[in-house]
């Protein structure tokens, strides 16, 4: 079984990107909350929300409840130093990254 890893490249603000995951191209937008951290939104490329809100955690597959959509991989988060800590508002892109993961 083959595993690819692509990195999403986030700027470590607030942005949206249009990107081809899986054959697909959607649009992501990250934003900070200072109550949640960063939250992922993503879009079909017109627009229109798909799924809205993810929290960017580590630790686990932020994809994982959304297989019914057919995105065709897992979204995980990563931190350079501590694997397991939460992005922050200075290291999103830098010192932690989003990884679209394809198992085939």
């Amino acid at each position: 079984m083959a595993t690819s890893v692509f990195e999403i490249p986030l700027t470590g603000r607030a942005q949206r990107l249009q990107i081809t995951l899986a054959n697909v191209v959607y649009q992501l937008t990250v934003q900070w909350r200072n109550s949640a951290g960063w939250i992922l939104d993503i879009a079909k490329v017109s627009g229109e929300a798909i799924i809205q809100g993810i929290p960017l955690v580590t630790g686990v597959d932020l994809l994982a409840q959304y297989r019914y959509l057919g995105i065709g991989g897992s979204l995980v988060v990563s931190t350079d130093v501590d694997p397991n800590a939460a992005p922050t508002y200075a290291n999103l892109g830098t010192g932690s990254h989003l990884y679209f993961v394809v198992t085939s």
